[in-house]
């Protein structure tokens, strides 16, 4: 194939893209599978300094604090089952009454026939326009009159009853759906309810799994409300811990190797949820008419 101006630009562009894209997790890696003393000496090393496995033994608890010491750590501790253990309570609970709620709201604007619906979707949708961070203060100030700072349920409550996107998502894909199988259930008797669980939620599970995807992640990368909310061990995720074990490094050098290996720790369950269905959340973005 006689490669053209146009398409040697095109993959010039493209490498460069992906090596721009790629790099700091080559970083990440890197740094994880370094010695941290060996890190100072030679802080622009493209290769792992002092290969070790040290920084992932001192994140997962096999290496005493004279080991970590030795080996340039800063002899902080980070509780990596316990915080594994609260983004997975965080994150599951979080998805599933997202996509829970949502599915309800979005089979109301797109399915149901009634007055005011298309204003009120609007409504709904002009939430989308609102920055994150405006809201963050007050909902935490709901929450903490709620008595439920250090709680799993003001963790998730904010953020679980309405989410425009998720609505916005769900609509998009139910807007296309063939309206004859639900009206020949609801001539046999079947009622809205059942009709959606039983035929709807069936013939939009590409969409839902996706949603559910989409949200799992985000919520297990969040990092500004549970810095917020998260002040107690027991209800900390680990996003907030990794901050914390950064800033609770006893020595002047902070444990960057340690750092790095627990952040891949915390990275690999996305990374492999990305791997086992990205096509299926790309092929469902489409199906959607998010282009």
């Amino acid at each position: 194939m006689k490669l053209s101006l146009g398409r040697t630009v095109a993959w010039i562009y493209l490498v460069l893209f992906l090596a721009v894209t790629i790099f700091p997790f080559y970083w990440i890696i890197r740094t994880a599978l370094s010695n941290n003393h060996a890190l100072l000496d030679h802080p622009s090393s493209l290769l792992p300094v002092d290969l070790t496995l040290g920084p992932f033994e001192r994140v997962l608890g096999l290496a005493t604090r004279e080991q970590a010491v030795a080996q340039g750590g800063s002899g902080a501790t980070i509780q990596l089952g316990l915080y594994l253990r609260n983004s997975v309570i965080y994150a599951t609970a979080l998805t599933i009454l997202v996509v829970f709620c949502s599915l309800l709201a979005a089979y109301a604007f797109s399915r149901l026939q009634w007055r005011g619906r298309d204003l009120l979707f609007g409504v709904f949708l002009s939430a989308l326009m609102i920055p994150g961070i405006m809201t963050l203060l007050p909902n935490f100030v709901l929450i903490h009159d709620l008595g439920l700072t250090n709680t799993f349920a003001g963790l998730i409550l904010p953020g679980a009853l309405f989410s425009a996107f998720s609505i916005f998502f769900l609509r998009q894909f139910m807007l296309g759906l063939p309206t004859e199988i639900e009206d020949a259930a609801l001539i046999d008797g079947l009622g809205r309810f059942r009709l959606l669980f039983r035929i709807t939620v069936p013939m939009s599970q590409g969409p839902i799994t996706t949603l559910a995807l989409l949200t799992f992640i985000n919520a297990w990368n969040d990092y500004f409300w549970p810095l917020m909310i998260a002040g107690n061990s027991d209800v900390r995720p680990l996003t907030v811990a990794l901050g914390v074990f950064q800033q609770a490094s006893p020595q002047t050098q902070p444990d960057f190797a340690g750092l790095m290996a627990a952040t891949l720790v915390a990275a690999f369950p996305m990374l492999a949820l990305f791997t086992l269905f990205g096509r299926r959340i790309v092929d469902s973005i489409g199906f959607t008419g998010l282009r």
